[in-house]
């Protein structure tokens, strides 16, 4: 476990002064009773008020609206677990025998939890600056990709707003198929919507990419392109 957490800091670009906190944040609780739930939640709230004080000050001009779509997009469990996956978190999280035997090292859940529960023992470990600076690293080329001076909001968002400006039911999005490696999957995602008879497809390396394209191929169908 010394060697892994040695390998961890490396990536994570931040050494703990006290190992136990890096060692619980990495331990699901199907390994442990000391486990990384209750980091998980003092994570997420570190997360969310460091992504928004980031947001606000980077994008002046977007409104409050523009703004938590901004944060919803990179906080929820999807944005996280693909963060985790790029760190290569699977890798380091402590987890049961029978979370270990059904992939749950590659689950979105159980990365994006750890994501948190990591945020929460480097903001105990090393204070709000060592923690705001981790969190900003990670999450730079989304925070800066967001430019709220776009025009168009996110496929999934203006569908969503189409439907309920025609008085129809909401876009419902199912995964049909999820192909290749474990830490390699693409995901297949239907969209299908009251007013038209054919459902529309995507497929991406994550459910929330698969999602949006769905949806986009839905407002091509209506006419309703950027």
């Amino acid at each position: 476990m010394d060697n892994k957490l040695d390998k961890l800091q490396q990536k994570l670009d931040y050494q703990f002064s006290n190992l136990e906190l890096a060692r619980q944040a990495l331990t699901h609780r199907s390994a442990n009773k000391l486990n990384n739930e209750r980091l998980e939640f003092l994570g997420d709230s570190l997360l969310g008020c460091i992504i928004a004080q980031a947001l606000y000050e980077i994008h002046p001009q977007a409104s409050e609206g523009e703004l938590s779509r901004m944060r919803a997009s990179m906080v929820n469990k999807s944005a996280l677990a693909d963060i985790a996956r790029e760190m290569e978190l699977g890798d380091f999280v402590q987890l049961g025998s029978g979370e270990l035997k059904s992939g749950g090292m590659y689950r979105d859940s159980i990365l994006a939890d750890t994501v948190e529960a990591l945020i929460a023992a480097i903001y105990l470990d090393g204070g709000m600056s060592a923690c705001d600076q981790f969190v900003r690293k990670w999450s730079e080329n989304n925070l800066y990709s967001h430019d709220a001076n776009r025009k168009q909001k996110d496929c999934k968002t203006r569908l969503q707003e189409l439907m309920q400006a025609r008085s129809s039911g909401l876009p419902e999005y199912e995964v049909t198929e999820v192909s290749g490696a474990a830490h390699q999957q693409i995901f297949h995602v239907t969209c299908k919507i009251d007013i038209l008879n054919v459902a529309q497809s995507g497929s991406a390396g994550n459910k929330r990419d698969a999602e949006q394209e769905a949806a986009q191929k839905i407002l091509e169908v209506l006419g309703e392109t950027t």
